[in-house]
């Protein structure tokens, strides 16, 4: 069975509807709770894909240089290794900033505040030949819950998809690797675990808790009408079937010019 190994950081951010859709599209999950005590890996040669999921934690280290979870630096190994090795790999949230941080990003506090409910967020050009995101629309429904922000993308990552406030929304590394800040994964009731935990932040913008559990459950079915077909063509990619999966000049970035040029 084609397996993908999914790292899970918080018990409050389980696979949900994202596991779902990875399973009807054929991947078997493999889900790890470093949480809970689950070591990591130390190569990914027995899967086909992984999966980096968010969670309540800074992915940046403390000022005494404590990280923001224990089994960080080891996440972080396994992600820079993905990526050396084109293993196809998806973060979400926390799981996005991982991945920027470990391939030399900079994630922070935000000066922009909290970004908590439903959104949108806008394609960038280099979208038009991602094999992911090319089939997304240009303004495609997500959800925000996040304090923190990858305020610098990795030097030769690709910006995808941005917003007024928060401008890496996501991005690609080389041709296998894509990094998320928004959450596609939610149901209702995780939502609502997270309102009820997560209250202090609600007041601090002024907003109704009810209110934005409302509000995020009102777009779940155009959340799924996006991402879950783009969660199929990852596993496509994952199992070798995607058809278009070829990116011209992946991760080429900018490059100085010649002299006289």
């Amino acid at each position: 069975m084609a397996t993908a190994l999914v790292i899970e950081n918080d018990p409050t951010d389980d696979p949900r509807r994202l596991g779902e859709w990875l399973t009807e599209a054929g991947l078997e999950l493999t889900v790890l709770r470093p949480h809970a005590g689950d070591e990591l890996p130390e190569t990914l040669d027995d899967y086909l894909a992984l999966i980096v999921l968010g969670g309540d934690q800074n992915a940046y280290p403390d000022a005494d240089g404590t990280p923001g979870a224990p089994w960080f630096p080891a996440l972080e190994g396994l992600l820079r290794k993905a990526v050396r090795h084109r293993v196809p790999t998806l973060g979400v949230c926390l799981g996005g900033q991982l991945l920027a941080n470990a391939h030399g990003g900079l994630v922070e506090r935000s000066t922009s505040g909290p970004e908590i409910g439903p959104g949108l967020v806008g394609k960038r050009d280099a979208a038009d030949t991602d094999p992911l995101f090319k089939w997304v629309p240009l303004l495609p429904d997500v959800i925000q819950w996040h304090r923190d922000e990858i305020t610098e993308l990795p030097l030769r990552a690709v910006l995808l998809a941005a917003s007024s406030r928060y401008p890496h929304q996501a991005f690609r590394l080389g041709d296998r690797a894509w990094g998320l800040q928004f959450h596609i994964e939610c149901d209702t009731a995780m939502v609502e675990q997270w309102a009820a935990s997560d209250r202090a932040t609600i007041d601090e913008l002024g907003y109704d808790a009810e209110a934005v559990v409302f509000a995020i459950a009102d777009i779940l079915p155009d959340v799924e009408e996006v991402w879950q077909p783009f969660v199929a063509r990852f596993a496509s990619l994952a199992l070798g079937t995607l058809p278009d999966a070829d990116i011209p000049d992946a991760g080429a970035g900018r490059t100085l010019p010649l002299l006289g040029q």
